[in-house]
């Protein structure tokens, strides 16, 4: 068999079967793409005409700026554009919001005749994987030049109408998709306004909201976290030792904002270092980040409390293991260090620009206020770490989506050039 009869998906509507094969093109030839502005960073405001979107609120919200310069046409978007990511984070949008400015790291892809727009956003997606798959030596891919999109081997459908079907599949399956994450996103939301409830507020010693039997026992008790906890600093393991086997490593990037460790092929290193047996890490450790790599910081003075999936790893470098000495319940501080109160703490005394900061200090000085009742601080545990089960089963889901999904356009897309 040549490679021209190879030119069809593995799973084709039954309508299109006998319609041949589909083409080769370049994605240059079946789009235009266009940069957006390099702004300076003096032009860009934290108030101002217009928004300026950027890779940093491509994907995420967050915080947006601003700029007062007028500019053509062709460096703004509007509700139905498609846009395209570049730099840092990859991928493909469809913009459904208001007119904005869209930054250099950004290109508006004008699809041309006889290319559905919609199918196009989807090829999109399924060939940045393929860029990204053959990226050399293993490195993580830091951005996509514009000649490279623009000469990359393509095959698409001749028929409009089959571009139309593959993308009403592909946008039905983003919908689900969407739906799962907005009730993951409900899930994040209640988790919040309860423990604003459930822990005491700033200037408050009880809290708004106690559980039945706990309303009549007074004010939680003032303290410092010196008095309950010791931290046992990681190690700076050397990375001539690292390797894709021997022992697992706990690193920043295995920390997440949810309070559980993250770890897989892409964040997960290994050392065949010897090691003292003091930064061991076993399930139902907790461990606190010391150091954040994210520009937001979002994620200094996280922690994570270990798993039976988690299995044995070794305490890095920048993160400590809490050891509890009295008085408090482990998964109630837990809870307590994902508090926004805990957080601003951490952030306000943190030290470092770009790299941010905190100590063993920081944390010991740390004062909370806990229930008189342990039984008190279970309940409270029991209850957040309960809602916590379903915001991981909901997040696992919506994996297991996106994976059949990405399954999917393997199929539905030739990979075979």
């Amino acid at each position: 068999m040549n490679k021209i009869e190879k030119l069809i998906p593995e799973l084709r509507f039954p309508e299109f079967i006998d319609e041949g094969n589909w083409e080769i093109k370049k994605l240059g030839e079946a789009a235009d793409f266009i940069n957006g502005r390099a702004y300076k960073q003096d032009e860009l405001l934290s108030k101002g005409k217009y928004r300026v979107l950027r890779v940093g609120n491509f994907f995420t919200n967050n915080e947006w700026y601003y700029s007062d310069l007028e500019l053509d046409d062709d460096k703004y978007c509007d509700k139905g554009d498609l846009l395209y990511a570049w730099s840092a984070s990859f991928g493909s949008r469809l913009w459904s919001e208001e007119k904005v400015i869209y930054h250099y790291h950004i290109w508006k892809v004008k699809n041309k005749d006889g290319i559905d727009r919609q199918f196009f956003f989807h090829l999109l997606d399924y060939e940045t994987l393929r860029i990204k798959s053959q990226s050399l030596n293993g490195f993580a891919l830091m951005h996509i030049t514009k000649g490279t999109i623009e000469n990359w081997e393509s095959i698409l459908p001749k028929s409009e109408i089959e571009q139309k079907k593959i993308a009403s599949c592909l946008s039905s399956l983003d919908e689900l998709i969407q739906a799962h994450s907005q009730k993951l996103d409900t899930l994040k939301d209640h988790k919040k306004g309860l423990m604003q409830n459930l822990f005491p507020q700033e200037g408050e010693k009880v809290p708004k909201y106690r559980f039945s039997g706990f309303e009549n026992d007074g004010e939680w008790k003032k303290t410092s976290l010196s008095n309950h906890i010791d931290l046992i600093s990681g190690f700076a393991f050397k990375s001539e030792f690292f390797s894709e086997n021997g022992m697992k490593l706990v690193t920043p990037k295995n920390f997440t904002k949810v309070g559980r460790a993250s770890f897989n092929k892409g964040n997960t290193k290994y050392t065949t270092e010897e090691y003292d047996t003091k930064y061991l890490c076993n399930p139902n450790d907790l461990l606190v980040l010391l150091t954040d790599l994210t520009p937001s910081c979002e994620l200094l003075g996280k922690p994570i409390l270990l798993t039976q999936d988690d299995k044995e790893a070794l305490l890095n470098q920048r993160i400590v293991k809490v050891k509890i000495k009295s008085e408090l319940d482990q998964k109630f501080l837990l809870q307590y260090f994902l508090t926004e109160t805990f957080h601003r703490r951490i952030i306000s005394t943190a030290s470092g620009s770009t790299v941010r900061h905190s100590s063993n200090k920081i944390i010991l000085e740390t004062g909370l206020l806990i229930p008189n009742n342990p039984k008190e601080q279970q309940k409270i545990s029991t209850c957040l770490f309960a809602l916590d089960d379903l915001i991981t089963a909901q997040s696992n889901k919506i994996e297991q989506l996106k994976e059949h999904k990405k399954g999917l356009m393997q199929r539905l897309f030739p990979n075979n050039i």
